[in-house]
C-alpha cells in the first residue's frame, strides 16, 4: 500500500513522455493515488498527452482539454471534475509560458507588455485560477503543488521574464496557503533545478546552464524529472502534513551556494 493510496488528484501539465509533470504523475501512482489530467486544446496535443499518460500503465485516461487562459475552460475542466468524482485531494500545476523569443540574454529591458502580461497570466496566475476552482472540491482538505525555479529570486541569462513570473507564483503559493490553510488545504511549490524538457529547451543557453550546475552543485550532478516527481508525491501526501506555504528545493543543492 503506498502512501498516497485512496488520494485522487489533477494533474495539468503533461504534455509528453519528458514532461516533469509525467514525473510526477508516475510517483503518485506509484503510491496508489488516481490522477486525472488536462492536455492543451489540439489532437496532436491529445495525443502526445496520452500516450504519455497511456506509458504509465493508466488504462482508459481521464483526460480535458484546458486552455487555462480562460476562464471559461477553466470553469468547464474543474465543473466536470466534480460532476464524474465530487472530490479530489490534490492540484499539480506544472505549466508555464513565455514566448521563447524572449528568452535569450540581454533580451529583458525591451520585453512588450503583451509578452510579460502573457507569461505572467500562464506561469503565475493560473496557479491562483485553479486553486480557486480546486479547493471547494477538497471536501476533507487537500495538497496544491506547483513547479518553479531558481531563475524566481536570482537573474539566471536568459529566463528573463519567465524568472518574474515564477517569482509571481512562489508569492502566490504563500497567500493561497495562508487563505486556503483554514480548510486544510496545503499549498507548496517544488523548485526544480535544470532538467531536458521541451519547454525548458526554449530558454537560450540552457545546455550552458546544466553544465553549470554539474561544476557547482554539491551534488555535482543534474537532477531527474524522477527526483522531482518523489518530492512532489511527498507534498501532495499526508507524510508531508505539517507543510505549507514553501518552495522545496530538488536542485542537487544548487541554490545554497554563494556562486
Amino acid at each position: 500500500m503506498g502512501f498516497m493510496n485512496g488520494k485522487r488528484g489533477l494533474i495539468v501539465g503533461v504534455a509528453n513522455e519528458n514532461s516533469i509533470a509525467t514525473s510526477i504523475a508516475e510517483s503518485v501512482l506509484r503510491e496508489g493515488a488516481e490522477c486525472l489530467f488536462t492536455h492543451i486544446p489540439g489532437e496532436k496535443n491529445e495525443r502526445r498527452t496520452r500516450k504519455a499518460v497511456e506509458s504509465l500503465g493508466v488504462k482508459e485516461p481521464w483526460i480535458m482539454p484546458l486552455d487555462a487562459s480562460s476562464d471559461e475552460q477553466l470553469d468547464a475542466t474543474f465543473a466536470k471534475v466534480g460532476a464524474d468524482f465530487g472530490s479530489i485531494d490534490f492540484l499539480v500545476h506544472c505549466i508555464a509560458y513565455a514566448d521563447k523569443d524572449w528568452l535569450r540574454p540581454e533580451k529583458f529591458a525591451g520585453t512588450p507588455r503583451s509578452v510579460f502580461n502573457n507569461a505572467l497570466d500562464i506561469s503565475a496566475y493560473t496557479y491562483i485560477a485553479m486553486a480557486n476552482r480546486a479547493a471547494p472540491l477538497m471536501t476533507n482538505g487537500g495538497s496544491m503543488v506547483a513547479l518553479t525555479y531558481y531563475g524566481s529570486e536570482k537573474a539566471v541569462p536568459g529566463y528573463n521574464v519567465m524568472g518574474v513570473a515564477k517569482a509571481a507564483l512562489e508569492s502566490s503559493t504563500r497567500y493561497l496557503a495562508m487563505e486556503l490553510g483554514a480548510k486544510n488545504i496545503r499549498v507548496n511549490a517544488v523548485s526544480a533545478g535544470p532538467v531536458r524538457t521541451m519547454s525548458a529547451m526554449a530558454v537560450g543557453g540552457f545546455s550552458e546552464i546544466l553544465d553549470w550546475v554539474v561544476k557547482k552543485a554539491p551534488l555535482h550532478r543534474n537532477i531527474t524529472g524522477a527526483e522531482v516527481g518523489n518530492a512532489s508525491a511527498f507534498l501532495l501526501s499526508p507524510l508531508a502534513s505539517g507543510i505549507t506555504g514553501q518552495v522545496v528545493y530538488v536542485d542537487s543543492g544548487y541554490g545554497i551556494m554563494g556562486l
